[in-house]
């Protein structure tokens, strides 16, 4: 396939993905997701020049700098944007698909001047130290196993900025905005830092299932209070399982055993809930909180482990988002355009793996577009890191320069397939 012909037909579907979701936007907004989104696939930048500088306006750069900045401020772009993303992926979600919770931060060490800055996580030190930048999270679905992520949420937040209420508060609205599309449908899969009262609450009481894995806390067991470390030295594996699995990069294969337990928190002892404890993948067992493993079959609790190891292998994700579109290069002082970005970041990010990426339909486009990023880079394990490159290729290379996106066009395109679709004269 040629590289102008790839660039078309890329196009064509981007406008049809640009035409799905922009009834839901006002048209000067829908053109400006587009340039937007278009400029960062180009570029693989988050920097409103690099943006600008994809666009090639007859304009002046700072015209066209200017209007982009001032349309980030659009009223409602941040919340909007997060409910049509969901919504679409909410689409592939079942009732066993894993909603994997991935806690992230973005670091500004030098970005003196944006608004509300804040003390993020320091990995050398393994808590929160002097770094300065925004905290953030990405929710993506998954079916237990895969290594296919569907982004459903990426938001930016400072814990130091007006209204802000806790990490908690903020991973709650998350969770809202998905299961109000999913229908409640997913399992959510969180780290250690869902292992808090306040959460479990929101989750029991919203009738989700989940899958947590557990610090050292009090529990209820077989009628005695006890810490889970305690009990899960207690626990009789009931099954054995030799696992391949990627953890931060590194290949590993490793024999676990895993058992289970009856449990209620101490603060809420009305709900019986069940602790996978699972021994092999370090000194001290690993200890899943959840509302599933009914039972004691090698079924229900393989669900679990499987279900948490899957998480470790969709790490790559917001990795990928930082890495291939620069994402701590991003300079917005204005802190409410920086979370309006990180919404259109996800609309990109949402194209780029699942519209293109993940699609059987699109299947020959997505290959051609990587092995245009193989000639040059190589192709990574990552499948999402090719696409990302070759896009970036072909829409630079050959890509032409981009006119933008009608709304006015796609909504007389969509009338036109209904008619057709219904078998009614359009003449």
């Amino acid at each position: 396939m040629y590289d102008s012909k790839i660039a078309g037909k890329l196009l064509g579907q981007f406008e049809s993905f640009l035409g799905r979701i922009s009834p839901h936007f006002h048209k000067p907004v829908a053109r400006f997701i587009g340039d937007m989104m278009y400029g960062i696939m180009a570029e693989k930048d988050v920097k409103l020049t690099s943006v600008v500088r994809a666009l090639k306006e007859k304009i002046t750069p700072k015209k066209v700098e200017d209007r982009l900045s001032r349309m980030l401020s659009s009223n409602g772009l941040e919340r909007d944007l997060h409910d049509v993303i969901a919504a679409e992926g909410a689409a592939k979600v079942r009732r066993d698909t894993l909603i994997i919770l991935d806690p992230s931060d973005v670091q500004k060490p030098y970005a003196k001047k944006m608004e509300h800055l804040a003390k993020v996580w320091d990995g050398s030190k393994g808590e929160v130290g002097d770094n300065l930048g925004y905290w953030g999270c990405m929710a993506v679905a998954c079916e237990s196993g895969g290594r296919r992520p569907i982004p459903l949420h990426f938001r930016l937040w400072s814990a130091d900025s007006p209204g802000f209420v806790s990490e908690n508060d903020e991973v709650e609205s998350i969770v809202k905005t998905i299961s109000k599309h999913t229908k409640k449908r997913g399992i959510y899969v969180y780290d250690r830092g869902g292992d808090n009262i306040e959460f479990y609450r929101f989750l029991l009481s919203s009738g989700l299932d989940f899958i947590v894995r557990l610090k050292e806390r009090y529990v209820e067991s077989w009628r005695r209070k006890v810490m889970c470390g305690e009990l899960a030295s207690q626990c009789r594996m009931l099954y054995r399982e030799v696992v391949d699995f990627d953890h931060h990069g590194e290949e590993r294969r490793v024999t676990i055993e895993f058992g289970v337990l009856p449990v209620r928190l101490p603060d809420i002892p009305d709900k019986l809930l069940h602790m996978v404890v699972v021994r092999g993948f370090g000194k001290q067992p690993m200890m899943l909180l959840t509302t599933l493993a009914q039972n004691t079959s090698r079924e229900a609790l393989w669900q679990v482990v499987e279900g948490y190891i899957t998480r470790w292998r969709v790490e790559d994700t917001i990795r990928h988002v930082k890495q291939s579109y620069h994402l701590e290069d991003i300079r917005l002082f204005k802190y409410g355009k920086l979370k309006a970005m990180a919404a259109v970041v996800l609309a990109t990010v949402y194209f780029s793996m699942v519209w293109i990426g993940n699609s059987e339909k699109h299947a020959v486009i997505a290959r051609s577009i990587a092995r245009m990023s193989f000639r040059i880079h190589g192709v990574p394990d990552f499948h999402f890191y090719a696409i990302a490159d070759g896009a970036s290729d072909v829409l630079k290379g050959h890509g032409g320069r981009w006119r933008g996106f009608d709304p006015s066009k796609a909504e007389k395109e969509g009338e036109a397939s209904l008619f057709t679709f219904f078998g009614l004269n359009t003449g």
